[in-house]
């Protein structure tokens, strides 16, 4: 199956002298009809569902998808930010028993590098959105955190954000009103 690769732009950010750069380089199966990635700011409720290949056992579903308070790759390691991709397979149905694999720099105590998860990716005109939110501090790691969703042994995508102290992108930060939380 042909892949395409998404070249949404760069963002450049300067932490203490050292510039941090996140170009958005996603890989999306054809089979999608609508993709979208993003930052965004955290939402209570929604439903527990046992995810017992990640850390917190858990995962939260959500009903109304949050908006995107960015479209970059770069997100503050700040608790309550989090970052996912909005999908929709072409047509008119959606997929379920999607397999939503999140790699990532190891965890602050635990050192675990990598969690799995079961989610859906909706159809083309209601896209369902798979997000991961920071709710723990041991979850802060900094560095590149890669989102793959695959079921069946078809890849709908692969996106890869990169966390970064939160000093460096304040005004994200503040979008979501966290700034007293590293202020």
């Amino acid at each position: 199956m042909m892949m395409r690769t998404l070249y949404l732009g760069s963002a450049l950010a300067v932490c203490g002298g050292v510039v941090v750069y996140a170009q958005n380089i996603d890989t999306v199966s054809p089979l999608l009809g609508f993709y979208k990635a993003g930052v965004l700011c955290a939402i209570e409720g929604g439903v527990v569902r046992d995810a017992p290949n990640t850390v917190a056992g858990s995962t939260h579903v959500v009903e109304d998808a949050p908006p995107f308070v960015s479209e970059g790759r770069l997100v503050p390691a700040v608790i309550g930010v989090g970052f996912g991709v909005r999908a929709g397979i072409q047509g008119t149905l959606g997929q379920d028993n999607v397999v939503m694999t999140v790699t990532h720099p190891p965890l602050i105590g635990n050192g675990q590098t990598k969690q799995s998860f079961s989610t859906s990716i909706g159809a083309e005109l209601t896209p369902g959105i798979t997000f991961y939110q920071f709710d723990y501090p041991y979850e802060l790691a900094l560095g590149d955190w890669t989102m793959t969703a695959r079921s069946n042994g078809v890849t709908y995508y692969e996106t890869t954000f990169t966390v970064v102290p939160p000093e460096t992108l304040p005004e994200l930060a503040s979008v979501c009103g966290y700034t007293d939380l590293f202020s």
